[in-house]
């Protein structure tokens, strides 16, 4: 049952994504029991996709989740006319934020200028930020009569390096780690009240996409449930896998004396005269 948020800080890190990641029968893989024995993932293709993201974006809301009481979080806020949403929304007394989180998991990230790029693939991550946060601008700023715009910021999660050789212009490539502690080096832009009324502002449902809803614990139990098959699938798989190397390993030490006694038998036979 969907129930209407009352309060966008109702809504929790990633929500959005995992409604689409549950709704579409295509990201989830039906199982027998003999698939679940060999570790074969309960997600398609596009369903490890979605799942990755929620991952990402759910670490990157329990950091945020700390910033000090004075700093207000949101996540998953709906905008637009489709299922576009802004992963997390930071406003303090440095500013507002609009977040996209990014998980490239174990894979090298290049940024210069409006150029990112993801194990040699161009991304377009960049102009998406900027587009989020323009829409955010005009939702807040413009309807409050604030100057200056909303600041977006990409965090990437989980790379095996970035490698950021000159920041865009309007938009902060950052590793999700370092994320708490470049918001709160931000300078004062905004006083207490002013950060009263665009908090509340933000926190009404009717600023946003019509239909906005609080999570439902169903929904959210069952991503919990769907996390723990991953998981287990995962163990099983690594486990298949180093059985099968441990089980090679053991034929070529028993292989191994019996085809080199063959080869010094075939080269003496040929050095005979």
């Amino acid at each position: 049952m969907t129930v209407t948020a009352t309060s966008m800080r109702q809504r929790k890190a990633a929500q959005a994504v995992i409604e689409e990641l549950l709704a579409d029968p295509s990201h989830l893989v039906e199982r027998g029991p003999l698939a679940r024995i060999f570790g074969r993932s309960p997600l398609s293709s596009s369903g490890a996709a979605w799942f990755r993201g929620a991952q990402g974006e759910i670490a990157v809301g329990r950091m945020l989740d700390t910033l000090p009481a004075d700093w207000s979080v949101f996540h998953a806020l709906p905008v637009g006319t489709k299922e576009a949403d802004i992963d997390h929304l930071v406003v303090g007394s440095g500013g507002v934020f609009s977040i996209n989180t990014k998980h490239h998991r174990g894979k090298p990230v290049w940024v210069a200028n409006r150029t990112l790029m993801v194990a040699g693939q161009r991304q377009p991550h960049i102009r998406n930020a900027e587009h989020e946060a323009a829409r955010v601008t005009k939702l807040v700023h413009a309807r409050l009569g604030l100057t200056g715009r909303v600041r977006p910021v990409v965090a990437i999660h989980g790379a095996a390096s970035i490698v950021v050789k000159e920041q865009p212009d309007l938009v902060t490539v950052l590793d999700a780690r370092r994320l708490r502690r470049w918001l709160l080096k931000r300078p004062v832009q905004f006083g207490p009240e002013d950060l009263t009324r665009i908090v509340g502002l933000v926190d009404d449902p009717a600023t946003w996409r019509t239909g906005a809803s609080a999570p439902c614990e169903q929904l959210l139990a069952r991503f919990d449930e769907l996390r723990g098959e991953v998981r287990t699938a995962t163990t099983r798989r690594s486990l298949w896998s180093f059985g099968s190397l441990a089980v090679a390993g053991a034929g070529l030490i028993f292989v191994a004396p019996l085809l080199l006694t063959a080869m010094f038998t075939s080269l003496a036979t040929s050095l005979m005269p």
